[in-house]
């Protein structure tokens, strides 16, 4: 089972649901379409936050902002 999924929820909506059951978060990023794509830590949180939020995931693809790179950070 994997840990990502794209809810249909903003970005503190998520955090603040995960943080009320104690689910903990590897990433955690807001899609350009509306919603946002989350990554649990563990499959267990995420398969609890599926059952939470079951009405709110966005099947199929979506877009998701381009990963940049600072060339600062290299």
């Amino acid at each position: 089972m994997s840990r990502a999924m794209n809810l249909t929820l903003a970005e503190a909506e998520v955090k603040s649901t995960c943080a009320a059951m104690a689910i903990r978060i590897s990433a955690i990023e807001v899609l350009p379409g509306g919603g946002t794509h989350v990554v649990c830590v563990t499959s267990e949180g995420a398969e609890a936050l599926r059952d939470k939020l079951a009405s709110r995931i966005i099947e199929g693809k979506v877009k998701r902002f381009a990963f940049y790179r600072s060339p600062s950070s290299w």
